[in-house]
């Protein structure tokens, strides 16, 4: 197979970044980011936007998809998938190779099998009727049509499993399935690696990047966020440090010990699922080429560089 972009995907606090951004530096490439989280404005201690990382020896390295909204606007997997494509296809328009670095793995699949993700026309009179509805009945008729739904979060808030339904209901109407056929999507054959470390060292490595970010102001930024005119429930929808941060500022959580240990076990269980969601991916075909398990980051990058030399990446 022809190699045209290379994806280095991997669990949080495992140094994707810097394996990504040295690949990318090597090859005279550019970063694409597959972050949920960075992709917003805003988001910057708490989503480990460090953007002194695209820099390798006093040469930037450009990236993308990162800063390019709002928390006014819910940003999802349909419209990074469309991000996705246009700054793929400029990339390469440049001759240079695309490199994908992140951990989101719902946007990461999207653009590796091409998820048929279609715009929706909005359709007032079905939403009045499914808001009508208990949520247990809309999932119930939401996993009927998509038994294998990618995100079983949804199933969670009505409003979520509402914009799902309408989803689903409108793929299989005529209308849908026509608009499913002209799909474009550009020649993306990608080179994935992904790179990991031995569990005790993953759990040693969120330990510390928690402290450093709490030390850095972590909990100031999210009060800022919300001072600016976030609701507090729209940072609790973004997980993680946002929603554990927003609820001890609310008062929900009485302490920072207990705020550290609560997000230290949320961190811990999300790197396991989106290691579960990797290896879901493989089972599915998708083949990933794992890195040697060991904290030097200069081992693993010279493992990488090498491996895309062997396996060879249009230029």
């Amino acid at each position: 197979m022809s190699y045209n972009c290379v994806v280095i995907l991997g669990p949080t606090a495992v140094g994707k970044t810097a394996v990504g951004v040295s690949v990318a530096h090597h090859f005279g490439g550019e970063v694409i980011s597959a972050d949920s989280r960075q992709t917003y404005k805003g988001l910057d201690i708490g989503s480990g936007k460090d953007l002194c990382e695209y820099e390798v020896d006093g040469v930037p390295v450009p990236y993308h998809l990162i800063d390019i909204t709002t928390l006014e606007t819910e940003y999802n997997v349909f419209n990074y998938q469309t991000d996705f494509y246009r700054v793929f296809e400029e990339i390469r328009g440049r001759g240079k190779l695309p490199v994908v670095v992140g951990g989101t793995g719902m946007y990461l699949d999207s653009v590796v099998r091409g998820y048929d993700l279609i715009t929706v026309p909005e359709n007032p009179e079905l939403h009045e009727s499914l808001e009508k509805r208990e949520l247990s009945d809309l999932a119930k008729e939401l996993l009927s049509i998509k038994p294998d739904l990618h995100n079983k979060s949804d199933l969670l808030e009505k409003d979520r499993v509402i914009k799902a339904l309408e989803i689903a209901l409108y793929e299989q109407s005529e209308e849908g399935k026509a608009a499913r056929e002209s799909l474009k999507r550009p020649d993306i054959r990608p080179l994935i690696i992904g790179t990991t470390l031995e569990r005790s060292q993953v759990v040693a490595n969120i330990e510390r990047r928690l402290k450093e970010r709490l030390d850095e102001g972590m909990i100031e930024e999210i009060e800022g966020l919300h001072n600016a005119g976030a609701s507090w429930e729209r940072l609790e929808k973004l997980g993680l440090e946002y929603r554990y941060c927003s609820l001890f500022l609310e008062g929900k959580i009485a302490t920072k010990e207990e705020l550290f240990e609560q997000l230290f076990i949320q961190i811990r269980q999300f790197s396991k699922r989106q290691m579960t969601w990797y290896r879901g991916m493989e089972k599915k075909g998708v083949k990933i080429n794992w890195l040697t398990e060991t904290p030097d980051k200069k081992t693993r990058i010279d493992e990488a560089i090498k491996l895309i030399e062997r396996e060879g990446v249009e230029l």
